[in-house]
């Protein structure tokens, strides 16, 4: 069992690039219901990364931690799409 959860990350706003601060994740579009499947992206070397199903472009930035995205908010709480 993994140790952490991978962080997902939601483009409510529409914007084209979102700086965050770490290089796996999960893309899922936007919150639900409006989002798409939730991949797992890895930038590797690149420091960026365009999700397949969005198109959003999500670039590494050494001055953000784990759970900080420029623009803010762009973070997921998971605890909010648990089932009742």
């Amino acid at each position: 069992m993994a140790a952490s959860v991978v962080p997902h990350f939601a483009n409510d706003k529409g914007v084209e690039k979102i700086f965050i601060g770490i290089k796996e994740f999960q893309c899922m579009g936007a919150r639900a219901p409006f989002d798409h499947p939730h991949v797992f992206l890895d930038m590797g070397s690149d420091g960026q990364i365009v999700c397949p199903y969005c198109s959003t472009l999500y670039v590494h930035d050494s001055r953000l931690t784990a759970i900080e995205s420029d623009p803010p908010g762009c973070l997921v709480d998971l605890g909010e799409h648990k089932a009742a």
